[in-house]
């Protein structure tokens, strides 16, 4: 993996509440993504692409630390996983599409 991985962010609804995530995969639905999220437990979910600029100016010093956590590696991390502070954050007009996964 290059120095320059492209960081994603992702607002993922799962059955016990949002989450917050940054990932260096190059997609949501990638196999390896998608089997690390199973072995947490989350085999089926809704998903939505947020702004990166938009979750680095809402989690500052958090985004930075997760964010150099992540350079050079293919691999996902939590950047937040407190439901009402997620919905807080985020208006659902900034959400585009969903992502399904899990039928």
């Amino acid at each position: 993996m290059s120095p320059q991985a492209t960081i994603r962010s992702y607002l993922i609804f799962t059955g016990t509440g949002p989450i917050l995530v940054l990932s260096t995969y190059p997609e949501l639905t990638d196999a390896r993504l998608v089997e690390k999220l199973a072995y947490k437990g989350i085999s089926k979910f809704i998903a939505y692409e947020v702004a990166l600029a938009a979750v680095r100016e809402r989690y500052a010093l958090a985004f930075d630390g997760v964010a150099r956590d992540l350079d050079e590696v293919e691999d996902i991390r939590v950047l937040d996983f407190n439901g009402h502070q997620i919905m807080t954050n985020f208006s659902l007009d900034e959400l585009g599409e969903p992502i399904k996964f899990g039928g």
